[in-house]
């Protein structure tokens, strides 16, 4: 098996990696927001079938989101940039890389779902305000300007 390869259901035995009526979100094709509540509706029947919801608190989802941030910052952590670039071409470097993203994405999600927040919403109009914020030809890397304090438009 593919070390990435995800292994069968835990209650059925059912093959995940084939298996996309068992699994919700189990087709890895983009979708937009089906996709994403369906991958919720997923992580939440994982966590409710080992009774972990007690623990699934906003706190505890960001600190843990946190956590798996860091663990996706020290793959880089004293990578050139032109390695970090190249990052990828590493089979073994390429699996921990895709690992910590899913990490951050499943407590990203969690954490959304928990405070009822449609994570594809708010990008959207995260991207609205900084587009209005930096417009084109504005402050900004690209015309020599900067973000006052900050170093990115967050």
């Amino acid at each position: 098996m593919d070390e990435r390869e995800e292994p069968g259901c835990d209650e059925c035995g059912a093959d995940r990696n084939g298996g996309a009526d068992h699994y919700p979100g189990a087709d890895r094709s983009a979708g937009g927001a089906a996709d994403v509540k369906a991958l919720q509706e997923r992580l939440a029947a994982f966590a409710a079938a080992r009774d972990w919801q007690p623990f699934h608190t906003p706190k505890n989802l960001a600190a843990a989101l946190s956590v798996e941030a860091s663990e996706l910052v020290e793959i880089f952590q004293w990578l050139t940039p032109e390695q970090s670039a190249r990052v990828m071409a590493d089979a073994g470097t390429a699996a921990r890389v895709e690992d910590e993203v899913a990490d951050v994405l499943a407590y990203l999600l969690q954490f959304c779902e928990v405070l009822g927040i449609d994570p594809l919403a708010a990008l959207s109009a995260k991207i609205d305000r900084n587009e209005r914020r930096f417009p084109v030809g504005g402050r900004g890397p690209a015309t020599g300007g900067d973000h006052g304090d900050r170093h990115s438009p967050e």
